[in-house]
């Protein structure tokens, strides 16, 4: 039976987008916090994985680490299940082995995008690129390894020091540069301070099993890229055309829809989830805060 209290986290791909957030949260609630880069943990190198485990004794796991290169998995399909598939599978079973619960990170690739409405945790995944199927692969394998373990899924993740989307965004059109951008792509941004926020108050609940946790609401990428110009004070003066989807060699398809729903995370912590926009706004001033700082 894994231990009750959280009071020695680790967090595995620490050195990630999520990991870096997610420790610094950590850190501050639980000082015995462990945080190990991939540098320091392979997941891919079950031996070393399961000996640190062993001798750091954390009471639960989050796996941050994954190869989130969506046209990347599809180029290396194999390379995509090593890390996404058998690493987590590798995590989970050296936390069984400890007798730590393990929170596994997933995505919204693992729908189809066929859906009208966002997905609830019981709608049957049905992953269309590489990507999606060994993250999927991954929650199979984990929650085969342990029944102690949770499968948060989230997505359209962005933060300080990332290079997503919203980055992109906001970089390209500093810079002055005409934006084109699709419509036809729906989903949930999420602020990784957020994300970060929301499974640290899961590790106060006894729930197991998979639970959607982004920010509330949905938009399309055209939608979302709008927002940034107008949080920057840019809409209207940087060109932003929409475009639609088109195939190309090389690059994975995206779930046409593949917004979130947080109604059970909700019902788990008794704590809404502030909508999107919101922390889209909040994470753009903090940028504009630090830059002046740093001055």
């Amino acid at each position: 039976m894994s231990r009750t209290e959280p009071d020695r986290p680790m967090v595995i791909g620490a050195g990630g987008l999520l990991g870096r957030a997610l420790t610094l949260r950590l850190e501050r609630a639980f000082p015995g916090t462990i945080a190990a880069t991939r540098s320091e943990i392979d997941v891919t190198d079950p031996f070393r994985l399961e000996t640190e485990v062993e001798r750091l004794r954390p009471t639960v796991v989050i796996n941050c680490a994954a190869w989130t290169d969506v046209d990347g998995c599809t180029r290396d399909p194999d390379r995509a299940m090593e890390v996404n598939a058998e690493g987590a599978a590798n995590v989970a079973r050296a936390a069984a082995a400890a007798g730590c619960r393990i929170i596994q990170v997933s995505t919204d690739f693992v729908f189809d995008g066929t859906s009208r409405t966002p997905y609830v945790e019981s709608d049957a995944p049905n992953p269309i690129a590489e990507y999606g199927r060994s993250k999927l692969e991954g929650e199979r394998r984990v929650a085969a390894a342990t029944a102690d373990h949770v499968i948060v899924r989230t997505a359209w993740l962005y933060g300080a020091g990332g290079r997503t989307f919203v980055d992109r965004i906001r970089s390209r059109a500093v810079a002055g540069e005409p934006l084109r951008v699709v419509t036809d792509q729906v989903g949930s941004p999420t602020w990784v301070e957020d994300l970060s926020e929301g499974i640290l108050r899961l590790l106060h609940t006894t729930y197991r099993g998979i639970v959607h946790v982004t920010n509330r609401g949905a938009c399309s990428r055209h939608a979302l890229a709008e927002a940034v110009l107008q949080a920057i004070g840019l809409r209207g003066r940087v060109p932003l055309e929409a475009t639609r989807t088109t195939p190309a060699p090389g690059v994975a398809e995206r779930p046409a829809f593949a917004a979130l729903d947080t109604t059970l995370y909700e019902r788990l912590t008794s704590v809404t989830m502030r909508p999107w926009e919101e922390a889209l706004r909040d994470y753009l001033a903090s940028l504009a805060t630090a830059r002046r700082d740093g001055a």
